[in-house]
Parts: C-alpha cells; structure tokens; sequence
C-alpha cells in the first residue's frame, strides 16, 4: 500500500502548492457542474440565463461549476459567443463559493490557445481541456496539452474523451504529463473501462491530484467509495448532487442511497425522452426556454406526464 506525508496527501487534493504549478484557491474536489448553455426562442445565446444559472449553482450548493463542455453544446457556439460567455462567467462567479472552471478545448493547438489566453486574462479558478478533434496520433495530444500547460499555471483538467474519434489518452499520458507539468495532475475520466482507468490513476497520487467523472454522475457512490474526487454531471439537478455528496462526506451513506436512487430516474429518462435537461431548468426557472441548438424538442402530453411524476420524488431535495 502506498503511504504519503500530511503534505503529499494534502497536495494530492489540490491544497497546497506543488513545485511549478499555482496552487487552487478552492478544493477541486466535490461537484463541479457542467453549465448548460441557454437560448432564446430565436436560438441566440441568452447571456442572461447564462449569468442566473451561476446564481442557481451557488445558490444549490455545489463546488464547481464548468463551461463550455459537451454538456453545454460547445460545438454548437461560435467563437465570439464562446469569447464572451467566458466574460459573462467571470463576472458573475466572483465572490461566489464554487470553482468556476473554463474550458478551453479546440479542434486544434492554435484554436484552443486562443481559448486559453483569453481565460487566463479572467482568472478562473482552474481550466478544462477536451482532447482535440483534428488529432491524428498520442503526439498531437502531447502538443496540444503541452502547448495549453505553457499557458496557464492555474489548475487544469484534462478530459479523455470527447476528442478524435479513436483516439484515446491512455493512463500513463495523463501521468506523464502530471509530472512534467504538476498543474495538469487533474483528470475528467470517461473513457472506458471507467473504474479500472480511475483506480490506475488513483495510484498515481501525486502526482495525479484530482480524479473526476462524467456520464451524469452514475457511478457517483461507486467512485466516491474508492476514494475518488468528484463528478461533473449536467445542470438540472444540481443540488441533489450536492446532498449527496454532502451526506457521503458526514458519513451518511444510506441517506446518500435513497437521494441517488431519487435521482436515478430523472438521469435514466433523459435516455427515453429527448429534451428532459433543458425541460427541467425552464421548469425551475433558470432558463427562459428549454431551446437546444442540437434539435427541436416536441413534448407529447405522456411524456411531460412521465418527467413530472419521477421530478416530483426529488422534490424534498431542492434548494432552489
């Protein structure tokens, strides 16, 4: 079994400065949401909403809070409206409780250096890559994360998927570039085997210091049993992550249980009923419409029926 000092452990988490890299003023540990992206009835991008769902967040309780990611249509917004969604973020996350993590990710280097300069002028609390598109080989990969680390000092996570298709940064890469830049020791898995990649970088603490999930937070209880550090699912339910996670950290695994197994069928619906994210945050409020730029959603009276009657058994775990 390996043992580290008080120190080592306490860098391992993010909360204390490792040799090279600028050490986080928040923990980057717990949840960290991936914002959803809001629309007008004409499909612009509506700042405003964009700016309350920070509101929304702090108000849920969360730990973080991420964008533009794939839950958030980045592929969909242009670079302006990428640009100043930044700004947008920036300002109305300071002086709140939870990270504001930035994603910089591109199709390529040049692209997501771009991204990467004008989040280090806003100074968020860590930034957030996907693996580029136009990648043909593990050397791309190694250029591109290299070239954004030479940018920032801030913590920065490096998410496996969503990248060229085929192409997946295998665990040493992610360990490999931990040690040559300490700041890029925190890692968004996704890729499959899931758990067996989680448990592989977990033993490499430090210098790998933070290890989250995707894949709407459903391995949560699993991951956070083994020891791991957080998920980062979509917006809608945001404080019923925070509870559990809340009741997991006191100790209160059963009570965890029962809010999960709540939560469970909100995140299997969405796999039924297309639409039943931006559903909920108009239905909360925090968006003027359920618009995706992805596709028109059309909701018969059966499913509003459906997404209404599993919504109601998260009820007692709303904060706002």
């Amino acid at each position: 079994m390996t043992t580290f000092t008080r120190r080592e452990f306490a860098a391992a988490l993010g909360l204390v400065p490792v040799s090279g890299a600028q050490a986080p003023a928040k923990p980057m540990r717990g949840i960290f949401i991936i914002m959803a992206t809001p629309y007008t009835a004409t499909k612009d991008v509506d700042f405003e909403d964009l700016a309350r769902e920070v509101d929304f967040l702090d108000h849920c309780g969360v730990q973080g809070m991420v964008w533009p990611q794939l839950a958030s249509e980045y592929t969909e917004l242009s670079k302006p409206e990428r640009l100043r969604g930044m700004e947008v973020l920036a300002k109305a996350a300071s002086g709140k409780k939870p990270a504001l993590v930035l994603g910089i990710q591109g199709p390529n280097t040049a692209e997501a250096l771009e991204y990467a300069r004008h989040a280090e002028k806003l100074g968020p609390d860590a930034v957030i890559a996907i693996p580029p598109a136009e990648a043909r080989s593990l050397g791309d990969f190694r250029e591109y994360y290299r070239a954004l680390a030479r940018a920032t000092q801030r913590p920065f996570f490096i998410q496996t998927t969503g990248g060229a298709k085929g192409l997946t940064p295998p665990v040493e890469f992610l360990v490999e570039m931990a040690r040559e830049f300490p700041h890029l020791g925190y890692v968004k898995e996704e890729a499959s085997p899931v758990i067996e990649r989680m448990l592989a970088l977990a033993r490499q603490r430090p210098p790998i210091k933070s290890i989250f999930s995707g894949n709407a937070g459903r391995g949560l209880l699993f991951e956070l049993r083994l020891g791991m550090d957080g998920t980062m699912p979509g917006a809608p339910y945001a404080d019923v992550y925070a509870r559990i996670w809340e009741e997991w950290q006191r100790k209160r695994e059963d009570r965890a249980r029962e809010v999960f197994s709540k939560l469970l069928l909100m995140i299997n619906l969405d796999q039924q009923i297309p639409g039943v994210r931006p559903y909920i945050m108009r239905k909360r409020g925090v968006f003027k419409t359920a618009v995706s730029r992805q596709r028109d959603f059309q909701f018969t009276p059966e499913a509003v029926r459906e997404i209404e009657f599993n919504f109601a058994a998260l009820k007692p775990y709303l904060r706002a």
